[in-house]
Order: C-alpha cells, then structure tokens, then sequence
C-alpha cells in the first residue's frame, strides 16, 4: 500500500531515513515555498495587506488548526509553543493555596515546568507513577516499561484527590510511546469536578485528536505536524476558557483591529474566543507555513496517516520477533499495538543494554544512515505518513545486525 504523504512532498535525502520526528520533522517543500512567498513582504511592508496577511494568515492557520483536531476556529489559540500555550493555562488558571495539578510521572519537561512555577502561589504538582516498576529522573533508566494490562487511567482518577483541581497528561508519552486514553480521563476528571489538560504534541498530525470533554490541547507545530519551529496551537473548551485570565496584549480584547476605533480608547472587554490568550501578534513567516503544513495534512487526512502508521508498526513488530536480542520487546509492544496504546512512536525498552549500549546502537544507526533517538532508555522509531515498506527493512536489518 502506497504511503499517504508521498515522499515526494519532501526534500528528503535517499540516503538518509529520518525515524525522529518525536525531535522534529520533515518540513514539506510546500511549507518552504510558502515561507519563501511571503518573505518578501517582510522585505517591502508596503505589499502587506492588513486584512489578508496580518489578521487574515493566522485566522486560515486557526480555521486548519481547528479541522486537523476537529474543533471550531474560535477555539483555537496561536502559541509559539506547546510549553507557551500549557504556561497560558496554568498562569489563567484560577488556582488557590494548597490546590494540587496531578500528573504521570515522568512528563516531559514541558509539561511539568509550568505547573512547578505555581509553587510561589502555594499550588502544588502531584507526579503518579503509573505501572509497577515505573520510574523517572535519575532513575529513569531503571524503569521498567509500560504493557498492555497496566491500567493507567484507572491509576491516574482514583488518585484525585480533595485539593486537585487540574489534571495534565501527554496524549502519547514522549519516552515509553505510551497512548493514554483521553476519553476515558476526560469522562473521570468531569465526574470528579477536574479539568483535564493535555500536552498534544507527540500525537498531533498522526492520531485522531478525541477533544470531547478536555479542558485545553496544546501542541507545537514542529514534530508531527511537520512546520518549522516557533508556531503551534492551543485549544481550550468555552466554558474552561471563559475561567482563564488572559495574560493581556493588545490583540486579547474585542475590535482589537478596528482602527476606526482610537487605540487608547481602553473600555474594552476581553474577547471571548481564543485570540482572548493569544500574546500578540505570531511570526507571520511560521504562520505561513505551519498554513501549509496543516493543509497537506488535512487534505490527507489523520485517520489514514494513522492507521498507515499502525501498519508499519504491526509489520516491524513481526520483523522485530525473528530477531533474538529483540523478541521479548516484540512481544510486549504487539500487546500494546492490539490495544490501542501505541502512537506513532515506536518505544524500544533497553533491557539492560543501559545509556552506552544505546549510544553505540545509535551510532551504528547514524553509520547506516539511520536517524533515530534514544531517551530515558528507550529506542525511539517515530514513523510517519511518508515512511514505507523499504523504510521497514532498512530498520530491521540495522536492529538485525547491531
């Protein structure tokens, strides 16, 4: 079966088989043409137009924002990053002294630093280690991974306690690829009067997003979503948003733009969809591409890059189990297929090869032409809609050999 984003879309090198858009994608030579487009008018302002570059660029971006996680415009915030758009959230967020964010451990950083900066409001964050043997940090490599009977969500609600008032979780787990499930989550933390946020990153542009019942998605543009770095989106349900305070720049409040309208006149509301959060105006040169991003993947669509993905992954999983050092791990990651639980990421446990051992199985990918990440004792294989079935056999004769 023929990929659905042809590798011709790219500028990709034959000889090199990037499996690391977990750190940051391919970006489209659509996208690159677009940047190169709309340069110019940085170059010669007077070619911009007001209505269809400044406010008309990033209105198309929240309208594709919006289709590509199956939202409504109006609820699309533009950040310049995830962390930008979840510190958003948690400096809005109406926190009291002793309140609690509640998350699994070992988040990346990304998710953890905005909610450890409330520590001056005397708000708190809770980690939860989520299956037997689970551990992060210093100890991160002596975790043991995930597996397909470990009840997560199940960990994760009955953990809520009297003073949590926020609970924040990765869609797909940026170490072990571990997909959690949102629905379930989202239906447990309404039950129990807690909003759920989510870090969307690892997730956005190869899943379905399954919104219904979050409180706030947010994700940058430059993994999965293939656009450069420095523009991304927040989404955030109406009702949740409307108990955000917004930081406060000029374009958060209502008519920001009509210049019929004098600037300094000061008796304005807060706007009340999503450019309520937004902190100026974005890089239009990102804006213009992550346009052009989010556009090819809408006009392929994330079902079929998805379920592309999950393909491969049944197909390197059984190539991985005719291959001795890496049976036990086949085994445990097809369990985690069959059930759901695996993104786009494809998560090799070190099994007591430790940090020196992954580092030589990473240079010996590199030699190969093989780009590939380790982090806290994983193998990361990030494919895409653009990998193929020679993408596969490349991989496992690497993984075979080494």
């Amino acid at each position: 079966m023929p990929a659905p984003l042809s590798a011709e879309l790219f500028d990709l090198d034959p000889a090199v088989l990037w499996v690391m858009h977990c750190a940051e994608g391919p970006v489209p030579k659509s996208s690159a043409e677009a940047v190169r487009a709309f340069l110019p008018k940085e170059t010669r302002p007077w070619t911009l137009n007001f209505q269809t570059d400044f406010t008309g660029l990033p209105a198309q971006v929240r309208t594709e924002a919006a289709r590509l996680v199956g939202g409504r415009a109006e609820d699309i915030t533009l950040t310049p990053t995830t962390s930008s758009g979840l510190v958003l959230v948690a400096r809005g967020f109406p926190f009291r002294p002793d309140d609690e964010v509640l998350a699994p451990l070992g988040e990346f950083s990304t998710n953890s630093w905005p909610w450890l900066g409330l520590r001056d409001r005397g708000v708190s964050l809770r980690q939860l280690p989520l299956w037997d043997g689970h551990v992060a940090g210093a100890d991160a490599w002596r975790s043991l991974p995930p597996r397909a009977t470990d009840d997560v969500e199940g960990k994760l609600l009955a953990a809520i306690g009297r003073s949590t008032r926020l609970m924040t979780v990765s869609f797909v787990r940026f170490q072990d690829g571990l997909v959690l499930d949102l629905p379930r989550l989202a239906r447990g933390c309404a039950e129990r009067g807690v909003a759920l946020v989510v870090d969307g990153i690892q997730g956005a542009g190869t899943l379905p997003v399954p919104l219904d019942g979050l409180s706030a998605f947010a994700t940058g543009g430059y993994k999965g979503l293939l656009a450069p770095e420095g523009l991304g989106f927040l989404w955030t349900d109406p009702g949740f948003r409307a108990r955000l305070a917004p930081l406060g720049s000029w374009l958060s409040v209502e008519a920001a733009t009509d210049f019929a309208r004098s600037n300094t006149d000061l008796t304005r509301a807060w706007a009340t969809d999503g450019t309520k959060l937004e902190q100026g105006g974005p890089n239009m040169l990102s804006a213009a591409a992550l346009l052009a991003s989010l556009r090819l993947l809408n006009e392929t669509g994330v079902p079929r890059i998805a379920e592309h993905v999950r393909g491969l992954h049944a197909r390197l999983i059984d190539g991985l189990s005719a291959i001795p050092a890496w049976r036990s791990e086949a085994e445990r990651l097809s369990a985690l297929l069959q059930a759901g639980r695996m993104g786009s990421v494809l998560s090799l446990h070190h099994g007591g090869r430790g940090p020196e051992g992954m580092q030589r199985l990473l240079e010996s990918g590199i030699r190969a032409g093989i780009y590939a990440s380790v982090r806290e004792g994983y193998l990361r294989i990030a494919l895409h809609g653009f990998h193929s079935e020679s993408d596969l056999e490349r991989l496992l004769a690497w993984l075979s050999e080494a």
